[in-house]
């Protein structure tokens, strides 16, 4: 069954980023996409032979040498307020030979048990001919300081990552004892000492399941986008932390890419679960969006919502449905005819948030939804526009009670006849029009629709005027036997209607988080 989502195939990607969660620094990490999960991982020092000490923490014990002297430098202390971390260290010396110290070791650097950072300087350069460190690698190494990362073990210098002016700069102190020293790191193999052997690699620090995972470049419940930066969101509540790009292109582009897996899927996940339900049941959407709050406090103006088209209805959750059970547990349900959508324009956007929709309900009360990307904006209009149309196309004609001149009526919007007027006692029709003698209506936005019909044969208008006691549900409707109508004669969506459906749902045109593809032409 094809539930009309069309994405290209699931895109992969590999990259080394920035994070950060609540009001700590920014830290490294690096960004895998696979198929259905996002894997965030974070470089640590792990034992790779051995037996480990109770953590990473490594005590080291080196001596001296003659020429080189112990062969590292360090970067801050507790004058700059933050920790002292290894920034160098020297190729064949003795701290790269222990094959137990790494750039970006620091943590409570103990040096020879005492662990002043004010003296550390001072303390490094009076320990005399032997050492002992005890050091653990600082992983959420501060973005200022500039550390170098290792890819698989390789290790750039120092001296290329550093280029910041700020007092994090490297503190001097150069163990090696020599001034012209220019010996760059080699990490090509590590030596080992006897029993265990230490490597830097890059671990998982969070594995984000995608199907049904939700994107998010705001600062949650506001309308304030954040720079360059978004955070993945699980089903099952567990975030990415705010991921930070270096520039629009990269962090458009991964957002891209996430939301094209999401989207594919969502698109396996309906057709196996469409497999379950009839032809006048199945599922057109499904998805995440931001719905304005309608009585929204200044750091609360939006909530996540998880919207479902299926058959006749619009759910909405606070949660994907999973199973038969959860679909009577929605927030709320609307029949797809009695309601309209409308896309917002630049001009009608009520706050910063962009890619916003309105539906109007069939009590004229005004819902307003935002989505991440232009994209999404579009999948969601093309499938309410098919949601609808199929409906229209399945029921036929919808009947209303009416009062016209104080008198119980019934209004009957015929998708082949137009429009038909009967008595509610007798079932004697009054009047009949097509849809094309309707050459205008207006409604006084609480119960009366007055109607303008030209007469086929004198060519003259003829008004009527009838009460509804839910007339937002009548205006939807008759909008959307128009738009039905149209629809038919549209050679675009007629071409798109031929491709589907032995199973009852037509396919949508390709859609792609990458592409651009013109919207439906039977907007009305």
């Amino acid at each position: 069954v094809d539930s009309g989502f069309h994405f290209q195939p699931f895109p992969t990607k590999t990259g080394i980023y920035l994070m950060q969660e609540g009001n700590e620094e920014p830290f490294n990490i690096r960004l895998h996409l696979a198929k259905d999960i996002l894997t965030i991982q974070e470089q640590d020092v792990i034992c790779v032979s051995g037996e480990p000490f109770y953590s990473s923490e490594r005590t080291v014990t080196i001596r001296r040498q003659t020429i080189g002297g112990f062969g590292l430098s360090i970067k801050g202390g507790a004058e700059h307020k933050i920790p002292v971390v290894i920034s160098k260290i020297s190729k064949e010396q003795k701290a790269e030979l222990s094959g137990l110290l790494f750039i970006g070791d620091a943590g409570n650097l103990q040096i020879n048990k005492q662990i002043n950072c004010n003296f550390q300087v001072q303390v490094l350069r009076n320990a005399g001919e032997e050492v002992t460190l005890t050091v653990s690698f600082l992983k959420k190494t501060p973005a200022f300081l500039k550390l170098p990362l290792c890819e698989d073990c390789i290790c750039i210098p120092s001296d290329q990552s550093s280029g910041t002016s700020s007092p994090l700069c490297d503190s001097g102190l150069h163990l090696n004892y020599h001034p012209n020293n220019t010996d760059t790191l080699s990490c090509s193999s590590w030596p080992t000492s006897p029993g265990l052997r230490w490597e830097k690699r890059w671990v998982d620090l969070r594995l984000i399941p995608l199907l049904h995972s939700r994107l998010s470049q705001h600062i949650p419940g506001s309308d304030v986008c954040r720079k360059n930066a978004f955070q993945v969101i699980a089903v099952d509540g567990v975030c990415s932390g705010v991921i930070q790009f270096p520039s629009v292109e990269d962090c458009l582009e991964w957002l891209q890419a996430i939301a094209s897996n999401i989207s594919s899927l969502t698109k396996h996940n309906v057709k196996k679960i469409n497999r379950n339900f009839p032809v006048n049941q199945q599922i057109m959407y499904m998805g995440w969006v931001d719905e304005k709050e309608q009585d929204s406090v200044q750091d609360r103006m939006y909530s996540p919502k998880f919207l479902a088209l299926r058959g006749s209805s619009l759910f909405k959750f606070t949660a994907p449905p999973v199973t038969t059970w959860d679909w009577t547990r929605a927030e709320k349900s609307f029949t797809v005819y009695e309601i309209m959508c409308k896309i917002l324009k630049d001009s009608d956007l009520l706050d910063k948030r962009r890619h916003c929709f309105s539906v109007q309900t069939e009590t004229g009360e005004d819902m307003f939804f935002s989505v991440e990307l232009e994209c999404e904006l579009l999948i969601w209009e093309k499938a309410f526009q098919m949601a609808t149309f199929l409906e229209v196309e399945r029921i036929q004609c919808k009947t209303y009670a009416c009062i016209m001149e104080s008198h119980l009526m019934g209004l009957t919007v015929d998708f082949s006849m137009g429009f038909v007027c009967f008595d509610a006692a007798s079932k004697v029709v009054l009047w009949r029009y097509k849809f094309s003698q309707l050459k205008g209506s207006s409604d006084d936005g609480k119960s009366k629709i007055k109607f303008l019909f030209q007469n086929q044969e004198s060519k003259s208008i003829e008004a009527k005027e009838l009460e509804f006691s839910n007339l937002f549900a009548v205006l939807h409707c008759i909008h959307a036997f128009f738009a039905a109508k149209v629809a038919c004669l549209d050679p675009v969506f007629v071409e798109s209607q031929g491709t589907a459906t032995n199973s009852g749902i037509p396919s949508l045109s390709n859609v792609s988080c990458n592409s651009q593809t013109p919207k439906l032409k039977y907007n009305t």
